[in-house]
Order: C-alpha cells, then sequence, then structure tokens
C-alpha cells in the first residue's frame, strides 16, 4: 500500500531541501594580539570550543551549566585577564601560555589537560582571543626569558639564600605565609643589613588580598597548597615563569627586574624545598 504525504509533510521535505546552511560565524580574517587570523582557523576554534569548552565556560563569560559547580570558577574570558603566563603580570598572555594552560591544564582546578590535536589547539587558542576586545587592541606581552641557574649543584646555597630573599628581600611573607620564627628573620635581616621586616597577625597563615576575578584571593600556602600551574615534569622552570613573571589580576607582582636573577633562582629553589622543609617540620 503506497502511503500519500501530505501537505504539511511536503513543505517541509521541500524547505529542508532547499535551505541555505548557516553562515560561518568568521567571514574575514581578524587582529588579535598582533597577528592576523584566518577566519577558518576561526570557525575551527569555535567549533572546538563549543565541543570542549562550553560546558565549564559559557559563550566565554565562565557561566557554563557545570562551571557553577566548580571552585574555582571557570575562566571569564570576556575580560581579557589571565593568571598564568610568561609575560608581565597585567600583560595579554602569548599563545603558546594559552597553549600550555589548555594542554597541561591547571592543577587543583576543574580546568583539566585537554588532548586536543595541534590543528584544533591551534584554532581554539586564537578563538578564545576573539572573546575579549583587548586581543583587538593590544597585542601580547613580551615573554620573560629565564637566564641560566646560577646555582647548579649548589641548591642548598641557592635555598638559604632564597629563604633570606624570602623574607626580608621580597618580603614574601606579607601575603604568603612566613616560614621562619621571627627570630630567624631578624638574625636574615642583621646579616643582609636590612631592617627587619614588621611581622603580622598570624604569620604562618597566608592573606587574602584584592583580585580583578570579583573577590579577594588567598595566597597560596607554598609549602602546603596545590600550585595551580606548577608541574613536577618543569617545576623549577614552572616556578621560574610564575616568580618572574608574577600572576595577572593578583597582588603578585612581576619580580624580573626587580630581584637580580641570582636571588630570583634562589627564590626559586627555596620555594621548590618548602613541601620538604613543612613535612620535615610536621613529624618533629
Amino acid at each position: 500500500m503506497r502511503v500519500r504525504a501530505g501537505p504539511a509533510l511536503l513543505a517541509a521535505a521541500l524547505a529542508a531541501l532547499t535551505a541555505c546552511p548557516e553562515p560561518p560565524p568568521f567571514r574575514g580574517p581578524l587582529v588579535l594580539g598582533g597577528r592576523r587570523v584566518a577566519p577558518e582557523v576561526l570557525n575551527r576554534g569555535r567549533a572546538v570550543f563549543e565541543r570542549a569548552c562550553k560546558t565549564c565556560h559559557g559563550n566565554g563569560d565562565g557561566q557554563g551549566p557545570t562551571g557553577f559547580h566548580l571552585s574555582p570558577r571557570p575562566r571569564d574570558f570576556t575580560k581579557g585577564v589571565f593568571k598564568f603566563g610568561s609575560v608581565p603580570a597585567g600583560s595579554l598572555p602569548t599563545e603558546e601560555d594559552l597553549r600550555r594552560v589548555i594542554r597541561d591544564g591547571l592543577a587543583g582546578t576543574g580546568m583539566l589537560p585537554w588532548k586536543l590535536s595541534p590543528a584544533d589547539l591551534d584554532a581554539v587558542v586564537p578563538y578564545l582571543m576573539t572573546l575579549s576586545p583587548r586581543w583587538r587592541e593590544e597585542p601580547a606581552g613580551e615573554p620573560i626569558v629565564p637566564g641560566p641557574d646560577p646555582w647548579t649543584g649548589r641548591e642548598a646555597a641557592a635555598a638559604a639564600r632564597g629563604a633570606r630573599v624570602y623574607h626580608v628581600v621580597a618580603r614574601c611573607q606579607s601575603c604568603h605565609p612566613a616560614y621562619a620564627s621571627p627570630a630567624e628573620i631578624a638574625a636574615f635581616a642583621a646579616e643582609l643589613g636590612r631592617p627587619v621586616p614588621q611581622p603580622r597577625p598570624r604569620p604562618g597563615e597566608p592573606v587574602a588580598t584584592a583580585s580583578d576575578f570579583g573577590g579577594p584571593i588567598l595566597a597560596p600556602d607554598l609549602a602546603r597548597d596545590t600550585l595551580r600551574s606548577v608541574r613536577p615534569g618543569s617545576r623549577l622552570a614552572d616556578l621560574y615563569r610564575v616568580i618572574a613573571a608574577g600572576v595577572g589580576g593578583t597582588s603578585m607582582p612581576t619580580w624580573k627586574g626587580a630581584l637580580p636573577e641570582e636571588d630570583l633562582w634562589a627564590l626559586v629553589h627555596y620555594v621548590d624545598r618548602l613541601p620538604d622543609r613543612k613535612a620535615a617540620t610536621a613529624s618533629r
């Protein structure tokens, strides 16, 4: 028996056959971060974002349906403010900085490592840059290049110098916990010929400071907390990058140029050994 289609069904079929496909959102190139990006790259990047990122990051504003359950909340790309880059804090990160975060994730957060193909990774990065007007107005910052580690083979001496830099020269305990006693800090200051830093209440606890991310942020306890962009396989290099460049949108400043390179690396070695120091102290 043959079934005859009704007028409504025939009209729907005809509309489906004659309908034009939805035009791609990007029809021409854009200059983003000082680089011209082809529309086909941006359209591919948008498709990757829709598939892999939207559930947490929403339309780029960090308001995705699963993002509400995450702490810290997903990054709001529309602000153009990023914490972890190789550039001075406050500058736009490089494309490689964005690739690194996507590829490796951020420890202790909902941002997991993504195993994207090289083409998809190279496409989604410039698409992210379309979400904030900053990328159309500013180039990316100049990457901070680390000098050679002058303490290679003398790591214990580096950590000893780093303790003095941390507590007296850079005064990192203004936000992070102090890891030396008041007597030790006074001795460091006397040795360096510097004033003794004024102790703050509860020096063993971190301090919450203002940020550009919607509220205060608690400085990490460097001996205990998971450091977001520091990984076991590249720990020293990652620590150098964070200390030298600073953390965008927070009170963590850029230390490159403010400290001699020797002291920067000494601070890296000291922070690297803090978890071991904390464990040794707790076991006594």
